[in-house]
């Protein structure tokens, strides 16, 4: 054993250590979308006597922080996100109203004397309207409030509490800072006034509103007031009402409004049934993954498989470790990476095959060369996908950028996994003597049928070039006209509104369910029945108390419904995520083409975008025909394929520059004894004929995982796997019949001389 194989073996078992140490002690750390509760994204706006900044969201944060305590959720965390941003997080929080009130109010308490009243109109006795008017008398008429005696910061502590007369009324009970010396001046001035004086009240204001506004107890004398420093705030509450505003007083006031500009609701039985159906697509795909590999690679394949496995163990460590939040488009990245592992297993098992078959090479030797000539074939087309998922992770936000996160990881992974696992596994294993001495057994030794099919065949794929691109053109239109005909149908992160998805034991009919929603004062709400007995409800922005009006409609319609999923967008960030995404498009787009300048020549960075751009545009197409919604998740998707497709066209173009390099050393001699070079459109056509079974072989592989996450992902997940498992089958048809023919036109054709075609493609 060399001492390369060594280090190789000993590091692979290393990382492979600490791995399965960090898999069995380390518990993994899930989404709301995977676990169940609310996420709420609270935006801090500038008041008339503060501005929203830096210093401003840190103090909200801690307020928010004490707020949140108090509410007893069980494991909640409260991040900052950019400026002004705050994402709260509530596992298990079902119905998130409670919580979006206490979060959303300012809570500035002040405690006033009363004036007098204006008696040129009348007002509604709890609601108080006009300048300096905030509630109003008996006689319903509005009253002159004078500048406030006290704040919320000279309260110690607040209590909701049970009248202990009654045993029914709730009332909060206030203990104010000190002796409560200012409470006792405040109330001796009103006490001066006589019984049934508006001036004899005390306003408790609470954000600009009344709450309560008693009268000073006749017991009480003039200019002495209520001593010791504690009152009490009475107003028909009940336990949750003076429980909230209990909670609210203690944390204390927020030093800048903030606005709900997000709110994600996900039930738990929605998150246990995608992990289920994740766990079952990943362990049936990678089993018909893995038979696959096996049936065509044999041993290796089966040493392939095996370092798959750990492929799924580095990667999962490597997402625990690094403290990530698994979400719902991370799981299905995570499934996904699986079949994407595969890949770089293939080209080194393709290249080994070459090797061995050109040049009689012993098995070892094949290897060796396989990895030697597959590794810029790799780092360029895993590069690209780094490329996919750093953008992911920049440009996006929530379980989209957790997805950008899972997919990096997953490359890393394996690159990793063939690169030094399967690499160990396999020298040690062609190293055997039993193995050298049949050495069909590996699978290096035969050429594969697909490569054996286009050897007896021999097409020239690359002679009917500009068919294909009219093709190309062809296909590109017919699916971009769905985007004109029936338009694209944007989830609400880009729209902003409010989406609320339901579980029902029966099917329901979707007009009966608009007829009661528009009854609930919802005209224009979009509902979207299965015959299973989910519901979808899409409205404009709705408040929690309008969106429970929904809950009450679609209760009594369906006879009972279980509310799986309920999103919250506001229409400044739907704006922001718009844009956004226009932004990691063109982003992707730029960053690909720039690579790819640099990596190869301008014709061919040219051409995979336009292979790209052409692959996304028939995706979007498609995705308007089906009706499908265009969101966050399809972002994801669409961003992966961008990947994938400059994938499959780094291997084609890696091809045709070695063989272009060869070209120009080794080019065949002409009957007059001179050199002449192979034209171009003919070391296209053999660079394609070369990599065909590879292209095949990792389509397959990542088909297998994407048909098990299709049939059995569920509603979450199978729009997700569709638009991957179209973008793959497209990307597979465009790396060959749009990039390369394009290549061939942009790097300006020469006709063949006769024979050249035959020879140049061997």
């Amino acid at each position: 054993m060399t001492r390369a194989i060594r280090v190789r073996a000993f590091f692979a078992l290393t990382v492979l250590a600490l791995s399965l140490y960090i898999t069995l002690t380390v518990p993994v750390r899930l989404g709301l979308d995977l676990r169940g509760g609310t996420q709420i994204v609270l935006e801090t706006r500038d008041s008339p006597t503060a501005e929203a900044d830096s210093e401003a969201t840190d103090r909200t944060l801690e307020v928010l922080r004490r707020r949140i305590d108090a509410l007893g959720v069980s494991e909640p965390t409260i991040a900052r996100s950019g400026d002004n941003r705050i994402i709260v997080e509530l596992p298990g929080v079902q119905d998130p109203r409670e919580a979006a009130d206490v979060l959303g109010r300012t809570a500035q308490l002040t405690f006033h004397p009363v004036l007098g009243t204006d008696p040129g109109t009348k007002t509604d006795a709890k609601t108080g309207t006009g300048s300096g008017t905030v509630d109003s008398d008996e006689s319903g008429h509005p009253v002159r409030l004078g500048p406030s005696a006290l704040t919320g910061a000279d309260v110690d502590s607040a209590e909701a509490r049970i009248d202990p007369q009654t045993g029914a009324g709730w009332f909060v009970g206030i203990e104010f800072r000190g002796a409560g010396d200012a409470w006792a001046e405040l109330t001796g001035k009103a006490a001066c006034h006589p019984a049934g004086d508006p001036a004899r009240r005390v306003a408790i204001v609470l954000d600009d509103e009344v709450i309560s506004s008693p009268q000073v107890n006749s017991s009480v004398a003039c200019r002495t007031g209520i001593a010791g420093g504690s009152t009490q705030i009475t107003g028909s509450f009940s336990r949750e009402e003076a429980r909230e505003l209990g909670l609210l007083i203690n944390g204390g006031a927020l030093p800048v409004p903030v606005e709900t500009v997000e709110q994600r609701t996900v039930g738990p039985t929605l998150g246990a049934a995608a992990i289920e159906a994740s766990a079952w697509a990943a362990a049936i795909g990678t089993a018909l993954t893995s038979l696959f590999i096996i049936a065509v690679y044999r041993l290796l394949g089966a040493l392939a498989a095996v370092a798959l496995a750990c492929y799924g163990v580095v990667s999962y460590a490597a997402l625990v470790a690094l403290g990530a939040t698994l979400t719902l488009p991370g799981l299905a990245g995570f499934v996904l990476a699986i079949g994407m592992a595969v890949d770089a297993n293939v080209l080194v098992f393709e290249r080994a095959r070459e090797e061995y078959a050109a040049r009689r090479k012993g098995l070892r030797s094949a290897l060796t060369a396989g990895f030697r000539n597959a590794f810029s074939a790799i780092a360029d087309s895993n590069i690209t996908t780094l490329i996919a998922a750093g953008l992911l992770f920049l440009l996006a936000s929530g379980p989209v950028r957790g997805f950008g996160v899972t997919l990096g990881i997953g490359v890393l992974a394996s690159m990793l996994s063939a690169l030094v696992i399967t690499r160990v596994l396999a020298d040690h294993a062609v190293a055997r003597r039993s193995v050298r001495r049949r050495p069909h057994l590996t699978g290096i030794a035969d050429t594969g049928k697909v490569r054996d099919w286009l050897t007896r065949r021999d097409p020239d794929l690359m002679r009917h070039g500009r068919t294909w691109l009219a093709g190309s053109a062809v296909a590109l239109v017919l699916a971009t006209s769905g985007i004109a005909v029936r338009g694209l149908d944007f989830g609400v992160e880009f729209t902003g509104g409010r989406l609320m998805e339901y579980s029902a034991s029966a099917p329901v009919d979707a007009d009966r369910a608009r007829e009661a929603l528009a009854d609930a004062g919802m005209p224009g709400a979009v509902v979207q029945t299965s015959g299973d007995g989910d519901l979808s409800v899409r409205t404009d922005q709705l408040t929690n108390a309008e969106a429970a009006k929904v809950d009450k409609a679609v209760g009594e319609l369906a006879g009972g419904a279980e509310k799986v999923r309920d999103e919250l967008i506001g229409p400044s960030l739907g704006d922001e995520l718009r844009r956004g995404a226009l932004i990691a498009l063109a982003t992707a787009l730029a960053a690909q083409l720039l690579y790819l300048a640099v990596r190869f020549r301008w014709a061919f960075g040219a051409s995979a975008v336009a292979a790209m751009v052409h692959d996304t545009l028939i995706l979007i197409g498609v995705f308007a025909w089906l009706g499908k919604p265009v969101d966050g998740v399809f972002l994801a998707a669409l961003l992966t394929v961008i990947g994938y497709s400059v994938n499959d066209s780094v291997v084609v173009f890696d091809r045709i520059r070695e063989l272009s390099a060869a070209n120009r050393t080794d080019g065949p001699d002409s009957p007059d004894g001179k050199r002449k070079k192979v034209p171009f459109p003919v070391l296209a056509n053999t660079a394609i004929l070369q990599t065909l079974p590879r292209t095949v072989n990792t389509g397959m592989g990542a088909v297998f995982i994407l048909a098990a996450l299709t049939l059995l992902g569920g509603d979450s997940l199978t729009d997700f796997a569709l638009a991957l498992l179209i973008g793959i089958v497209v990307g597979t048809y465009s790396s060959m019949f749009t990039a390369a023919p394009l290549a061939i036109e942009l790097h300006g054709r020469d006709s063949p001389p006769p024979g050249a075609r035959k020879q140049g493609s061997r």
